[in-house]
């Protein structure tokens, strides 16, 4: 149980029924065309799982938020801090404001869409703000190793070895590190991340 931050492929993004997303789809595609946008259609394939390869995204929100929402009331203004946290569809296009769509999502009534390369220069400036050791900082993310990176004691370790700003609050830093790496593997991959 627990709530996951995963990618989605184009079969379940343009797919109908439970897992199906075809209705956001439709309707970010119809809110893009009337900004004036090209529709978002060239959704990649879900990838085979292999671990390491970057194809793929999973990661698990386990700790707990309040020290990073904490981080961003120091480091961001609220409406760096909304689009950073608010969304529930991250998308690799650029939106200069997020689309609300009245389509409900896994833990709303509406789906919020952001652009991922808004979202990364948020997450890019919280990284600097707390030094994230980002050469360290698992950035292949397909099987939890962000979650087990921070979790399972490496970042501990690292923190004795290489204190910082980072290292103060592991769990407010462990998203920092989450919704860059999200955002960068939108990025990089061209797909849509939600939460599960």
């Amino acid at each position: 149980m627990g709530i996951y931050l995963v990618d989605v492929g184009a079969e379940a993004w343009f797919g109908e029924g439970e897992e199906g997303r075809a209705e956001i789809a439709t309707g970010l595609n119809a809110e893009l065309v009337r900004r004036g946008l090209p529709p978002y259609e060239s959704v990649p394939v879900a990838a085979e799982f292999v671990r390491g390869s970057g194809q793929s995204f999973e990661e698990k929100m386990v700790p707990s938020m309040e020290s990073f929402l904490a981080l961003c009331q120091a480091q961001l203004s609220d409406a760096e801090t909304e689009l950073l946290c608010g969304w529930s569809v991250l998308v690799p296009v650029s939106l200069d404001e997020e689309i609300e769509l009245p389509v409900e999502s896994s833990y709303s009534e509406s789906t919020v869409i952001a652009g991922a390369p808004q979202v990364l220069v948020i997450a890019e400036k919280l990284a600097a703000a707390v030094a994230l050791p980002l050469s360290e900082v698992p950035e292949m993310c397909d099987n939890l190793e962000l979650t087990g990176w921070f979790l399972d004691g490496a970042a501990k370790e690292l923190s004795a070895a290489a204190p910082g700003p980072w290292s103060e609050d592991l769990d407010a830093s462990f998203y920092v590190a989450l919704y860059l790496r999200a955002a960068q593997h939108s990025l990089r991959r061209g797909c849509p991340m939600i939460y599960s």
